[in-house]
């Protein structure tokens, strides 16, 4: 609304600056005496200011007095007297802004380390903890914040001010309206020479939710909105559980087949009496739609027929964004994508049944297809690794993807290259074929290994975890070994020829692939095998391993975790077997405090020789603050000759580790030693790597 105000004519004149001042004093002046002539009328305002002033360069100086000669009589003091001239020092002209010094005084110092003096304070709430807002108010309020202290007592009135409306926007949030909010600040000097703000909160009557009704749509998906809105008659009218109730709203109806669903702008009527509102919410439905085909916009780096593929949903089926979301994150595990994008499009057709074909557009921006990659660990008994890798995600379109893996370390040296496609034919299946060379200088074994290998498999990505894995593969190596003393005197090398079917079944209900702090895993592993030995006969045994781990919250600082490992190898004696294909322990992923694969029967020398079955536990507490943890062990394990496992005989070790936690896995450093050390193993065992031990 505007506002208008008029002034008097006078006032106004002022404050325009008009000269009427003479004008209203004739105005006011009786009229003269008949003796005395009448006054010129004086020109009106108007002619003033149409007359033009004239130009500047046409205005004379006032005439100069001329200077009175002795004969001049002296004038009368009621003759006022002449000018006086001007100093010569005001009539010289000032010197240019550019000649003025501006350098200050050298006397004068700046001190910037100098503090101004502050006051302190103290807060007094009041009000707010009888309706559990007090902890809310604490974590916003200004004056708390703020150290307690101000630099003045207009800064913390400022601040009391603040928190004032603070208050008040916290009491509408919950529902009460009609709730006030006030503060006082005492006065200088006084016992406790410093300032108390008290906040004071007046919540008053709470409101309620009156009638509640969804307006704008068809019958079919307000009673969808309906039932996602879950609000209820005399529920409080909490902000936050409206909005809430109104997000349900906009996720439902699109899991429901409404892609286009809008909102519109909720619409509260108080009742200052009753304390009730009326809650109405106008919404837009827009078509009930059925998937139809994929578009596709921006880098083409997957085509329509290939997006199917990682679909999991058929042309027809009732539009669920849950599924569109689903393909979004399909297409973002492959990593092919910096950005990438799934939205519904309309398309007018109208199926049979009354709905409309919606269309999914999937908008693509091709990312980073290269990658390094390097890791680093060491382990008593395995000597210092450095692994590194480089990889091609999409050298073979669509998902085929080339990697070249190199390990250089004190005991193991490999060069291998792996070609894996994902997402072959199937989402989630994985084709690898891989090929390696590698030797390895273990105590237990020493061997020079060619190795071709094939799988398909179903397996965890860190964006997919999944509950069932799966892989069947086949593997062909050609070993050349030096078997132990115990075997062959004289340690001659032999070639093995191995040919392997591996199969791998797990099962996971953990919620994290390298973190894990609640759940369990289970995952076993069968592998027959065929071998040959130098021109020898075929001997046939099968490898069995299973491994079960579990993880419990004690609190949110602390997870106890346990695995439990046993595994077996048949139809072979042991000292048939190649050295690399046995069972071993020891090291920083079995028995800690043991060094790597020292666990279990030696030679006369000392060296390990394996054996045909191994069992091992392990028990940690993990207690992490932050980014960093700490974490108690005790391992136990036992290698076998017999093909069954055993729990005589187990040897233990325990330790503390340490770990750093990272946006990739935490970092491990465990030291260990064991229980009951006997004569030639190692008193200290440390490890260094990448993720927990299991």
């Amino acid at each position: 609304m505007r506002i208008r105000q008029f002034l008097p004519f006078p006032a106004a004149c002022a404050a325009l600056g008009w000269a009427v001042a003479p004008v209203m004093a004739a105005a006011q002046t009786p009229p003269p005496a008949p003796q005395t002539p009448p006054l010129p009328s004086p020109p009106s305002a108007e002619s003033d200011f149409d007359q033009a002033l004239p130009p500047l360069d046409q205005v004379q100086p006032p005439p100069e007095p001329a200077a009175p000669s002795p004969a001049t009589p002296a004038p009368s003091p009621a003759t006022p007297a002449a000018p006086v001239a001007a100093e010569p020092e005001l009539t010289a002209p000032l010197p240019p802004l550019s000649a003025t010094d501006t350098t200050p005084p050298v006397d004068v110092q700046v001190k910037d380390d100098e503090k101004a003096p502050s006051i302190p304070y103290r807060v007094v709430i009041k009000g707010l903890a009888d309706i559990d807002l007090e902890d809310e108010f604490r974590g916003l309020s200004a004056l708390l914040q703020g150290g307690r202290r101000g630099a003045n007592a207009a800064q913390i009135g400022a601040r009391a001010d603040e928190d004032v409306q603070l208050i008040e926007r916290l009491l509408r949030s919950e529902g009460f309206y009609d709730g006030v909010a006030t503060a006082s600040i005492n006065t200088l000097p006084n016992e406790e020479n410093r300032l108390t703000v008290t906040l004071t909160a007046t919540p008053g009557p709470r409101f309620t939710l009156g009638q509640i009704a969804i307006t704008g749509a068809a019958p079919e998906p307000t009673d969808l909105a309906r039932r996602a809105l879950d609000l209820s008659t005399g529920d409080p009218i909490v902000a936050a559980a409206v909005q809430a109730a109104e997000a349900r709203v906009a996720l439902r109806l699109p899991e429901q087949g409404y892609p286009f669903a809008e909102l519109g702008e909720r619409d509260i009527l108080l009742d200052d009496v009753t304390h009730v509102g009326d809650y109405t919410l106008p919404i837009v439905a827009g078509p009930k739609g059925r998937f139809g085909n994929i578009q596709v916009a921006g880098d083409p780096i997957f085509t329509p027929k290939h997006i199917r593929v990682l679909r999991r949903f058929k042309d027809g089926d009732l539009y669920d964004s849950r599924k569109a979301d689903d393909l979004r994150q399909a297409l973002i595990a492959t990593s092919l994508f910096s950005t990438v994008s799934v939205e519904p499009v309309r398309t007018g057709e109208t199926l049979p049944d009354g709905t409309e074909r919606v269309d999914l557009l999937v908008r693509q921006t091709k990312g980073p297809w290269r990658q390094l990659a390097a890791q680093a660990g060491y382990g008593t008994g395995e000597g210092v690794k450095v692994q590194g890798s480089w990889t091609h995600r999409n050298l073979f379109p669509p998902e085929g993807a080339l990697t070249v893996n190199v390990i250089a370390g004190t005991l193991e040296q490999s060069l291998g290259g792996l070609f894996r496609r994902s997402n072959a034919g199937q989402r989630d299946r994985v084709l690898a074929l891989g090929a390696s060379v590698a030797r390895q200088r273990f105590q237990a074994f020493q061997a020079d290994t060619i190795q071709l290998t094939a799988a398909l498999s179903r397996a965890s990505t860190p964006i997919f975890q999944k509950r069932w894995t799966w892989s069947i593969g086949a593997e062909l190596l050609a070993s050349r070994e030096r078997p132990n003393a115990a075997i062959d005197p004289t340690r001659a090398r032999r070639t093995y020829f191995i040919g392997a079917l591996p199969l791998q079944l797990g099962y996971d209900r953990s919620n994290s692939l390298l973190d894990p702090t609640r759940g369990f895993r289970v995952n076993a592993r069968l592998s027959p095998e065929a071998q040959q030995v130098s021109g020898g006969p075929f001997d046939s045994y099968a490898r069995i391993l299973v491994d079960v781990s579990g993880y419990y919250p004690v609190s949110d600082s602390f997870t106890i975790a346990g695995r439990a490992r046993a595994g077996s190898i048949i139809g072979a004696a042991r000292d048939t077997i190649a050295p690399s294909r046995r069972y071993y322990a020891g090291g920083g992923g079995s028995v800690r405090g043991f060094g790597f694969q020292q666990l279990g029967p030696k030679d006369a020398q000392g060296n390990p020789i394996g054996g045909r079955s191994v069992t091992e536990f392990a028990l940690e507490g993990r207690y992490r603050f932050g980014n960093f943890g700490i974490v108690p062990f005790i391992d136990a394990g036992q290698v076998s000759e017999g093909s069954t496992p055993t729990l005589s005989g187990l040897r233990f070790g325990a330790g503390i580790g340490a770990r750093y936690y990272t946006n990739f896995g935490p970092l491990r450093i465990d030291v260990a030693t064991p229980i009951g050390r006997r004569r030639g193993e190692t008193a200290i065992a440390l490890y260094l790597s990448i993720g927990q031990a299991f």
